[in-house]
């Protein structure tokens, strides 16, 4: 009897997260096409010159215990950090200990979160709260204005929470959802609160409030260092996990474990078309197209695992997907990403608002969201405070300025050196830096970066008992369930999706509940 197969659009987190499970759980084999030439996607790492881009930023932290053992099975902790952060040590499946590349630079790097916003060229702590700096650098008049709309929206919240602005508001108060919230939010989706989901916001930052940002600084001088922060709000967490190189090394990491036990990685080949089995309704044959030489050819499956944006699933399904169906797969909509990177001989930014940067030319921040209205930049990353080893020379500073676009507008059509010229001018107009510390730059595209809450997908709900009726195909990932995941909760996808296999579940609804309003759902003995 031949083995059974499953093809898998995309080596990425999901893709490549499903592919190692098959691996170690099942007999299936797994055959991952990979549209681009690269191992990871968004996840992956950028190497330009010896300095490494991660596309938007990747820790490594998540409350799932599955996760964080999976991770560091895959790349274990820094020796240093090993002792310290025993819990995740130590504990490596025996099949991974004899697979695994034998590569000293093969680790996890312990790292410290600072990410605050930039507004009126002065720090402030993000997630905002209403410290006595906070208000301080806001002064009174609006200061005043702030506490006294957030405490309206605690006595009076909006009842019919429906979209991204009520829920702001019903949290931080009107005032200060204007100050800090809105313009930010608009820069990233490109249109107005009102017209985004209140979803969004409970899937991103459902934890998040005032109160329990306040709470969370009382608490910090008296917490213990460390990884387990399962009781703190993900956007409050103090350490992460990180690759020494980037979010990439992980990724290529299991890419090689993946194809050294038997599965097949195909780089530069899309999948082109679905066929359904007309007597099953089972995904039945994958057609993939060559990009180099644009040959198609048909391959056999007995499962499908889909990260491929759903827009671009329904519309390759054959035979067709009811009108309905593919007018709403039609009107989902994506946000794109572009990468800035500049490598400068030092910051001109002040560390706290008082003392300059010092002799370590940065400051000490992961991001910085950049609040200011009047450029479009809307993040900063600082790599070298993700990890040292992204930058070439430790005595140069390697930053990624962020832009939310559009595939086709103004910001993504402008040709490369047009968009160099555009970061470095924002970045000195805003105060960052020097013009004249700028040593090299480069631009970096993603296209389908986010996929949005908007659009039809007040309708999607149609496309998943549609596509949750095909018994065989499994949708994980990002793009691929059109669900804005963190990468913990795409690899948690493909985790359950095999856990379904294993144990003969038909059902597709414990995928599709991974981050929702509920915590994370894990099974039951792996906690």
């Amino acid at each position: 009897m031949p083995p059974k197969i499953a093809i898998i659009s995309g080596a990425g987190p999901a893709g490549l997260t499903a592919a190692y499970e098959l691996l170690s759980r099942t007999d299936i084999i797994p055959i991952i096409f990979e549209k681009t030439n690269d191992i990871g996607g968004i996840s992956k790492t950028v190497n330009y010159k010896g300095n490494r881009i991660d596309i938007g930023g990747h820790r490594f932290f998540s409350k799932s215990d599955r996760v964080m053992k999976w991770w560091t099975s895959i790349m274990p902790l820094e020796a240093l950090a090993a002792d310290k952060f025993g819990s995740y040590a130590g504990k490596r499946k025996e099949h991974v200990s004899t697979c695994a590349p034998d590569k000293t630079d093969n680790i996890m790097l312990i790292r410290n979160r600072l990410s605050r916003i930039y507004f009126l060229k002065k720090f402030f702590n993000y997630p905002i709260s209403l410290s006595v700096d906070t208000l301080k650098g806001l002064g009174l008049m609006r200061s005043f204005k702030i506490m006294a709309s957030y405490l309206l929206s605690q006595i009076s919240p909006r009842k019919d929470e429906k979209s991204l602005e009520d829920f702001f508001i019903n949290r931080f108060g009107k005032e200060l959802y204007h100050t800090f919230f809105k313009d930010y939010t608009e820069k990233v989706w490109g249109i107005s609160c009102r017209m985004i989901s209140a979803e969004w916001g409970a899937q991103r930052i459902k934890g998040l409030s005032i109160t329990k940002a306040i709470m969370h600084a009382l608490k910090k001088p008296r917490q213990e260092s460390g990884l387990s922060q399962k009781e703190v709000e993900t956007s409050l967490i103090e350490q992460f996990l990180y690759p020494k190189f980037g979010p990439g090394q992980m990724w290529e990491t299991v890419a090689d474990m993946v194809t050294q036990r038997g599965g097949r990685i195909v780089m530069n080949t899309e999948v082109t078309g679905i066929e359904l089995d007309p007597a099953t309704g089972n995904v039945c044959k994958v057609k993939v197209k060559l990009n180099q030489t644009g040959e198609e050819t048909m391959h056999h499956c007995d499962y499908f695992f889909s990260t491929m944006p759903v827009q671009q699933l329904i519309d390759i399904v054959s035979p067709k997907a009811p009108n309905n169906i593919l007018d709403i797969a039609k009107g989902l909509v994506y946000r794109d990403f572009l990468t800035v990177g500049l490598l400068l001989n030092k910051l001109t930014i002040k560390r706290d608002n008082q003392r300059p940067a010092g002799s370590d030319n940065t400051v000490k921040d992961n991001w910085i969201y950049i609040q200011e209205h009047d450029v479009k930049v809307g993040r900063l990353q600082i790599f070298n405070n993700w990890s040292p080893y992204m930058v070439a020379d430790p005595n140069h500073v390697w930053v990624g300025m962020e832009y939310f676009c559009n595939k086709g507008d103004d910001i993504w059509e402008k040709d490369e050196t047009s968009m160099k010229v555009l970061g470095i001018e924002e970045l000195s107009q805003i105060g960052i830096i020097d013009k004249a510390d700028v040593l090299d730059a480069t631009v970096i595209k993603m296209e389908k970066a986010y996929p949005a809450y908007f659009g039809t997908y007040g309708d999607f709900d149609q496309v998943k008992i549609y596509t949750d009726q095909i018994a065989n195909l499994f949708m994980v990932g990002r793009n691929g369930m059109h669900k804005y995941n963190n990468s913990d909760h795409s690899m948690l996808t493909a985790m359950v999706a095999v856990d379904n296999i294993v144990n003969g579940i038909n059902t597709k609804q414990n995928i599709w509940e991974i981050n929702t309003e509920q915590e994370y759902h894990e099974q039951k003995g792996e906690k």
